[in-house]
């Protein structure tokens, strides 16, 4: 690390860790506040802090494409002219939102009469209106019927709630007292964030934390196109595809062409399918975390991660294709589905421009909602990972645009009608080759009273592939009572029903043993 602003390397990394932190106890302020396991165990949810101009300057270690979409969220906000202390909340996949289970909530931080920065919190909330317990619904063909839709409208103005909005917004959903409750979880961690970002103006003065951003900034967009020198002059290609869009089991292309120009990466998304019926479109700003998440695990750990990696990146989206979804397309399944399926594909695009990448994971969160009367529960399961020249893909985890844990059994059990039968790493479903595949796992709900359950999966067709002669993983299965569902389906159960989900694993890396068994050290079980 260089001087940068005036700052010599302990400084900045000092400050770097000084913002980071506040983002991290935003995070710890929202789980323990929250009511819903998804937020509370599973921590489906991200919290950032972003300087006067709206640009993100710190961020937790949480999901990857709630934090690389953040950014919108707050420029929409931006232009609402929010005053200090005004608290916004929205969802609008077409106004700042990626899809409408995730509520984001920002505040405008004030000091002195001025805005300073902004908080900003988002979660996925188990439900929020729709067609369909858990607003996850297949079959979904406009965004109407996945919810309520909430632009940036203030729920505190100049810190004073405004509290008639909030009936509006509870009142639209299946469990509303859930729901206040994960809210009011939302507005504390927001509020920590202001308490850490004015605390830290007021020791180390505003012209010095200002400087320190700007520092912050330039850094990480110097680390970022460093990096990209580095791989020098490369092209390549990959083509990928999700398996239907909840209404057609027709294959939904996705490509990419990775290319390096004038010392910036550049990402040309030619030839991905225009926007489909169903909901697997997602937002251009979902696009953007996708392109954002890779280029970051290239970089180096020690690079900051703020909106410096997105300013190295030049993305080429054709217009209104299903990965830049025009009001009032269905985008829920876009923001699990279609954001992992853009990292595969440009995953694949570097590797056929010969960058070392691992082999295919799992490429699905494997969402699951469940939904009756006065309850919804939504999760995604992990699975296994691809393995690499460096060794095995571990198992039965949530990485890439996931980045949560999984439900405790306990924690689900007590809270919902629902029992765990079975959960258990899959064997043997990783791919076999010189470094083996992560497995995937198996998750079998029973239900004890009447409800609705939605799976949106995928990679159950199209196994991850292998990588260097590896094999590929085993594809996921859907069961309803021991017999084959489909990978988008929403039916209605029994009480006593089980529900099957078994996760995909993750493709082998190269040739020279016949099975990548027992050669799974670096493995992860559940």
């Amino acid at each position: 690390m260089t001087a940068t602003s005036g700052f010599d390397p302990l400084a900045l990394m000092v400050m770097s860790n000084a913002v980071s932190m506040i983002a991290e106890e935003m995070g710890v302020v929202l789980e323990r506040g929250a009511l819903s396991p998804n937020i509370r165990e599973r921590r489906d949810a991200s919290s950032a802090l972003f300087d006067a101009r709206g640009r993100m300057v710190a961020q937790a270690a949480h999901i990857p494409v709630h934090l690389g979409a953040m950014p919108e969220s707050v420029r929409a906000v931006m232009t609402q002219g929010p005053e200090p202390g005004d608290v916004f909340l929205l969802n609008d996949p077409y106004a700042g939102g990626s899809h409408l289970p995730d509520l984001t909530m920002v505040e405008a931080i004030g000091d002195g009469g001025a805005i300073v920065g902004f908080a900003a919190v988002r979660a996925h909330h188990a439900d929020v209106g729709g067609m369909s317990p858990g607003s996850m619904p297949q079959g979904a063909t406009e965004l109407f019927q996945e919810g309520i839709i909430v632009p940036p409208v203030r729920i505190a103005r100049r810190g004073i709630p405004v509290d008639d909005v909030l009936r509006l917004v509870l009142a639209n959903v299946r469990t509303p007292a859930e729901r206040h409750g994960d809210l009011a979880a939302q507005r504390a961690a927001c509020a920590a964030g202001r308490e850490g970002w004015l605390a830290l103006r007021l020791r180390e003065t505003p012209a010095r934390l200002d400087a320190a951003c700007e520092a912050l900034l330039d850094y990480t967009r110097r680390r970022a196109l460093a990096r990209i020198a580095e791989l020098g002059d490369i092209h390549g290609r990959g083509v990928d595809a999700l398996e239907g869009d909840g209404v057609s089991d027709a294959d939904v292309p996705v490509a990419a062409e990775v290319s390096v120009r004038d010392g910036r990466m550049r990402l040309d998304f030619t030839g991905t399918a225009p926007a489909v019926r169903g909901n697997v479109n997602c937002p251009r700003s979902v696009t953007r975390a996708a392109a954002v998440f890779v280029l970051r695990t290239l970089l180096d750990d020690d690079v900051p991660t703020n909106d410096g990696i997105a300013e190295a990146l030049d993305l080429a989206i054709p217009a209104g294709c299903a990965i830049d979804a025009r009001w009032p397309s269905a985008v829920a399944a876009g923001n699990v589905e279609m954001s992992t399926r853009i990292t595969d594909t440009i995953f694949a695009a570097l590797g056929n421009a010969g960058v070392a990448v691992p082999a295919q994971g799992q490429g699905t969160m494997n969402n699951i909602t469940f939904g009756g009367v006065g309850w919804t529960f939504y999760e995604t399961l992990g699975g296994g990972q691809g393995a690499s020249a460096r060794g095995p893909g571990p198992s039965a985890v949530h990485v890439g645009m996931s980045n949560t844990r999984n439900t405790p059994i306990e924690s689900l059990e007590h809270a919902y009608p629902i029992r765990i039968d079975e959960y258990a790493v899959r064997r043997g479903s990783g791919g076999a080759g010189a470094f083996a595949g992560g497995d995937g796992v198996v998750r079998r709900y029973r239900v004890l009273e009447r409800c609705t359950v939605t799976l949106v999966t995928e990679r159950r067709r199209h196994a991850p592939s292998g990588i260097a002669g590896g094999a590929p993983g085993a594809p996921g299965v859907n069961q309803l009572n021991g017999k084959a569902i489909p990978a988008k389906c929403r039916m209605e159960l029994e009480p006593g029903d089980v529900v099957t989900v078994m996760t995909p694993g993750g493709g082998g890396w190269g040739t020279g043993r016949e099975s990548g068994i027992g050669n799974r050290e670096s493995s992860v079980a559940v």
